[in-house]
Order: structure tokens, then C-alpha cells, then sequence
């Protein structure tokens, strides 16, 4: 355990994407769509895809191992990690399978879920951590294979979402902070705006049991409701 009221730095980043790439014009032989509309839009001109044998921890695992090397420590000196995913390879967590990999044995791991703001919250989280004088070296993950789950009919997401990871190790520090600050804000009014949802079908055990069985549905979003939610939140923090 560190010193209480130590400061945050981030001392190492890494970044991992597949090497498949779909291209705005791809996606205008599977859609309604266009470069041009694409790109005034969102800016985006193409996203990298997995292929099916990628993985969620084999992409976090390639950008955490550049983000220790850049850190100059081991993967042993890792107190903690943190993947912040909507897309684990495992519904009970993936981070513990990219300790695993890593050979960050001695580190304590565990996901966070919180869509498009999980790094930002994973980095928050870690700074807690830190501060409170518990852990020294805190790896923050932020991945996805967001392909998994989009339904590319629905020129609306499809056209939004791609795979890949980022990561950064963060450090207990005397020497100042580097987490100048942060501000959190939750709707659950507009929940409905951004989904990946659960799809049931009634599966009866026995007489008087019975139980929801099944799968998910595609990425479903009201990218009107999206953009003002951020545009809002986000203009007015101080």
C-alpha cells in the first residue's frame, strides 16, 4: 500500500485493432449509404472488423502489453486491471482471462460496463484506487467487438460501430496529478437510446417453473436522443 493523497499519472498507452478494414464504400454495397453522407455525419471513413476467431481479451492483451512496455514496468508490478467492455468474451468477465494471459499474477481484475463512457469510467475508477493510497500500477483497458452484435442492415449503427482496444497504465505519483478532474452524469430516463438487449423465449422446467432462455439482440440506438444527451452533458461541464 501507497501513501494516501498521491496523484495519478499515466505512464504508458497501447492501442490494438484487427487487421480487417470496411471502408465506407464496403458498406454502401450492404446499405443505403454513402462516403460523403458517412463522413459529414461522424468523420468516419472506415473500421476495423474481427474476424471470427479475434477475440475481445486477445485485442486488450496486444494493447496492454504496449502500454507496459511504454510504462517501463512488468506485467508482475500490475496491481490492478480494469477492462471496460459492453462485449466480454465471457458474460461472468474477460479481465481476468487478460490477467491470465499477461501473467499479471499479482494483480486483483475485473470488468467494467458503461458503453461508450467505459474508459472514461474505468479511468475514474482507477483513480480512486490510486489516490486512496490502495494500488501503485493500475492498467485500464477500454475494448470491444462491437461486429458481434450490430445487425449491418441497419444503416443507422452499422455504420458507427467497429472493433479494437486501448490501454493505459496509470501510477501512483508525488509529483503532482495528472487527473486534473472529472465530472459523471447518468440519465436513466433514456435508456432506451442505446441498446444491446436480451432476447428471451419462455423455457418451462416443469409444472409449475419456468425460466427465460435465449440470446441478444443487435445494437439498437436512437442517434437522436444520443448526440443532444452528449452534446448537452458534455457542453456543460465546468
Amino acid at each position: 500500500m501507497i501513501e494516501q493523497g498521491a496523484g495519478i499519472a499515466i505512464i504508458g498507452s497501447g492501442s490494438a485493432a484487427p487487421a480487417q478494414v470496411l471502408d465506407n464504400n464496403d458498406l454502401a454495397q450492404l446499405v443505403e449509404t454513402s462516403d460523403e453522407w458517412i463522413k459529414t455525419r461522424t468523420g468516419i471513413g472506415k473500421r476495423h472488423l474481427a474476424n471470427p476467431l479475434t477475440s475481445v481479451s486477445e485485442l486488450s492483451v496486444q494493447a496492454a502489453q504496449k502500454a507496459i512496455a511504454m510504462a517501463s514496468i512488468t506485467a508482475f508490478d500490475l496491481d490492478l486491471i480494469i477492462l471496460a467492455t459492453s462485449t466480454p468474451d465471457d458474460l461472468f468477465g474477460s479481465a481476468s482471462k487478460i490477467q491470465g494471459l499477461l501473467g499479471a499474477t499479482k494483480a486483483v481484475a475485473f470488468d467494467l460496463t458503461a458503453a461508450c463512457s467505459g474508459f472514461v469510467f474505468g479511468l475514474i475508477t482507477a483513480s480512486q484506487f490510486i489516490r486512496t493510497g490502495v494500488y501503485r500500477n493500475v492498467l485500464v483497458i477500454g475494448a470491444d467487438v462491437l461486429s458481434r452484435w450490430v445487425d449491418w442492415s441497419d444503416r443507422g449503427t452499422c455504420i458507427l460501430f467497429g472493433d479494437g482496444a486501448g490501454a493505459v497504465v496509470c501510477q501512483a505519483t508525488q509529483n503532482g496529478d495528472r487527473l486534473l478532474g472529472f465530472e459523471m452524469f447518468s440519465d436513466g430516463s433514456q435508456n432506451s437510446s442505446l441498446n444491446l438487449a436480451y432476447q428471451g423465449q419462455s423455457k418451462t422446467l416443469n409444472e409449475e417453473v419456468a425460466i427465460a432462455s435465449g440470446t441478444y439482440q443487435p445494437v439498437t440506438m436512437n442517434g437522436r436522443e444520443v448526440y443532444r444527451f452528449a452534446v448537452e452533458k458534455v457542453a456543460g461541464s465546468n
